[in-house]
């Protein structure tokens, strides 16, 4: 018997046997069982893979029993979203488009022996000379407008390499501070909220604490949906101990298992959150010693609150509809103020108004009650993007260096960088990997403003809605093609390997081509090169983490800061502040929105949410390619309150607002949407979805709003 079919055997009661049509033991020789990580979400699952190293193919992606991360489980994505690696419209050659030759003669000119006609579009050429005409473009533009007019977007889908890359090549080639990635349409209000109250924007325990922990909260979070081998954990701690409660504006799966089912209006987390902190002060049930040992500022935080009438659950008692939460917040504070605790949230805290506060208000409930630095505690927002913990750690942020540490210059956010093209500041755009027209806001806005552009350079793995508006696209290696650093939700590093060989060039690859015709010196010979520049530079972080301990702990991966040994708990003895102390910074619920209209008796309309379906992922550039998902969610599907369905007559429906306007939706009648919220996922480009919001954003680091707005409902009849 061959290693593999032992292998199958012995761990068939965990994942399943692999069904493959090359039979018996002359025709498996060529399987080879390779482990890496997971492309999808931020929970960075540890997963192994059956590929053909003969068709250089993979036959079947699984999770070994023994894998910290994902316990042997997988979502739907991670077990069948690999389809992509091979698929038929990949990214292969890269492509510079005609009219951007047109208008540039002296480029055209220089490359016109390596130019091979595509289509009335593009011309297909090589990578040197892809990235020759990115040089010209880049070196004409900084002359005429200076350095400044230069930024770069992108990292959280590529590697700790790529990223840590990327902001050098910017920052010290390029002379330009404008640097961001896909944290600023999610956690990077976690980021600012923690790091102003504990020092430290990431998750405080590793996800199997939550075996430990005696009640847990969950607010802004579908886990199940966006983060399932998180929300496997949960589930079983819940259905054991009965101790979780969760806080949506809508019914989800979690709630079924839920002790307190809280369903709450839009816009009303940081209303909740300083109701729990006012029920543990008024009733003392705080942690005197830990507050005074190791935090700054309580006794005014205590009289802001005492002294808010927002904060006083009684305020519910006014909200028709949720008059129930006036008591149940109350249990919910309680319970997390006397037990061993731990809160979770995703995008339905950072994406508002006050997300940045929001999750200052969390970090409050936290250092209160002592729930923090130690087992079955602990503060963990739930990330997204595989890699966008990494990018943030990189320094693919205008405001941080690598570390965390101050850069020489700050530089714009990304929707300050919009506003920057259509007042003619900026002039080229370097983009790796972020569909930026598809997942960003106020698509109308952000699309005119592209077209303003001079030169937008594109790294992809697909002709994505950015990709099609390029001047310039490089196909690159997917995670499933090269060896790189990831860093999951929790702090967790994960190196990668490859499943497949590609010819394609990594992301760090192509722009090290272009460092060195911009007048750079990078000369990395290997992926292990550039991370052991990392280790140097972001010493505090990763000192301890070379590649030979990542590799010998791949299935269990490292969690930073790694020095002789990593860290899976955050501030047991200290915080990461400078001086070590946690801090309280108040700040008050302010009224709008739903709540406005239901206490002055003038809710109409709807108020539109939006969030993930567990088949997809993001823009669903890679989940769309893979039918067994694409065929469970082919189209944004719009959710509808039962109350609403006489407002609903029509199959599919337009949703407007100031700014836009969605395609034609399908309409799902649900028993669990509110009256007068509407919920629809936005995974599809063509669906027009985050047209319809405008620039209102996180007060301190314009992080969308995307998880409220009102919209108008148009009635969509097909013409025949």
């Amino acid at each position: 018997m061959l290693c593999s079919e032992l292998h199958d055997l012995l761990f068939k009661k965990s994942y399943g046997t692999m069904k493959l049509v090359m039979g018996r033991a002359g025709k498996m020789e060529n399987i080879e069982t390779i482990d890496s990580v997971c492309t999808y979400c931020g929970v960075g699952c540890d997963i192994a893979a059956y590929v053909d190293t003969k068709e250089n193919k993979i036959k079947k992606i699984f999770a070994h029993p023994d894998g910290v991360v994902s316990q042997g489980k997988l979502c739907i994505k991670g077990k069948y979203g690999y389809d992509f690696v091979d698929a038929d419209d990949r990214l292969k050659t890269p492509r510079i488009r005609k009219s951007f030759l047109e208008k540039n003669p002296a480029i055209y000119e220089a490359l016109a022996s390596a130019l091979v006609d595509l289509d009335a579009t593009w011309y297909e050429c090589d990578l040197d000379a892809a990235t020759t005409a990115c040089a010209m473009k880049l070196k004409e533009i900084q002359n005429e407008y200076g350095s400044k007019a230069v930024a770069s977007v992108g990292g959280a889908r590529s590697s700790c390499e790529s990223s840590y890359l990327f902001q050098k090549f910017t920052r010290h080639t390029l002379s330009s501070p404008h640097v961001d990635n896909c944290a600023r349409v999610c956690h990077s209000p976690s980021l600012k909220g923690m790091r102003e109250t504990i020092g430290e924007g990431a998750a405080t325990n590793p996800y199997n604490d939550i075996y430990n922990a005696e009640f847990m909260i969950v607010i802004g979070s579908n886990t199940t949906e966006a983060h399932p081998i998180i929300a496997n954990r949960i589930l079983d701690v819940a259905r054991e101990n009965d101790n979780l409660a969760v806080f949506d504006v809508r019914e989800i799966k979690l709630h079924r298992f839920a002790k307190y089912k809280a369903i709450m209006p839009h816009e009303a987390n940081l209303l909740i959150l300083n109701m729990l902190a006012y029920v543990i002060i008024d009733e003392e049930l705080y942690d005197e010693s830990f507050i005074e040992d190791r935090t700054k500022g309580f006794a005014e935080f205590k009289e802001k609150i005492l002294n808010d009438p927002y904060a006083d659950p009684d305020y519910f008692k006014n909200i028709e509809g949720y008059e129930y939460l006036a008591k149940m917040v109350r249990k919910v504070a309680r319970e997390y103020a006397l037990k061993k605790s731990m809160i979770f949230w995703g995008l339905g805290i950072t994406e508002h108004l006050d997300g940045s506060y929001a999750v200052m208000a969390i970090t409050h409930l936290a250092l209160m009650t002592g729930n923090i630095g130690k087992p079955g505690t602990g503060l963990m927002p739930l990330r997204g993007q595989n890699n966008v913990q990494g990018a943030c750690d990189m320094g693919m942020l205008p405001y941080y260096d690598p570390d965390y540490q101050e850069p020489k210059e700050v530089g714009l956010m990304t929707p300050q960088l919009v506003d920057a093209m259509l007042d003619g500041k900026l002039k080229a755009l370097l983009n790796m990997g972020e569909d930026i027209t598809h997942i960003h806001p106020n698509s109308n806005k952000t699309q005119k403003a592209f077209e303003s552009l001079e030169l937008l350079f594109v790294q992809e793995l697909f002709m994505t809605d950015i990709a099609k508006r390029a001047d310039i696209v490089v196909g690159v290696k997917s995670a499933y093609e090269k060896t790189g650093v990831y860093v999951n939700a929790m702090r967790r590093l994960h190196l990668s390997q490859p499943l497949v060989k590609s010819e394609l060039p990594d992301d760090w690859e192509v722009l090290q081509i272009l460092d060195n015709k911009m007048g750079g010196s990078a000369n990395y010979k290997s992926s292990k090169e550039l991370w052991q520049e990392v280790q140097r530079v972001a010493y505090r972080r990763f000192s301890g983490a070379d590649y030979h301990r990542l590799e010998k702990h791949r299935k269990r991966g490292l969690q930073w800061p790694v020095h002789t040994e990593d860290t899976p708990i955050l501030h047991q003895l200290d915080f990461r502040t400078d001086d070590g102390y946690g801090r309280f910074v108040y700040h008050q619920y302010r009224l709008r929105g739903m709540i406005d209209e239901i206490i002055n008796n003038k809710l109409q309309g709807y108020h539109l949410t939006t969030g993930r379906t567990l088949a997809h992922y993001n823009n669903a550039a890679q989940t769309k390619r893979s039918e067994k998902l694409n065929s469970r969610y082919d189209e944004d599907i719009l959710l509808v309150s039962e109350e609403d369905a006489a407002d609903f007559t029509s199959e599919r429906v337009i949703l407007k607002s100031p700014y836009g306007q969605s395609a034609p939706l399908k309409v799902k009648i649900s028993d669990k949407i509110r009256p007068k919220t509407l919920f629809v996922t936005f995974h599809h480009a063509k669906s027009s979805i985050n047209a319809l919001f405008g620039d209102a954003s996180d007060e301190l680091i314009l992080t969308a709003a995307f998880k409220s707005i009102k919209v108008d409902v148009i009635t969509y009849e097909k013409s025949k």
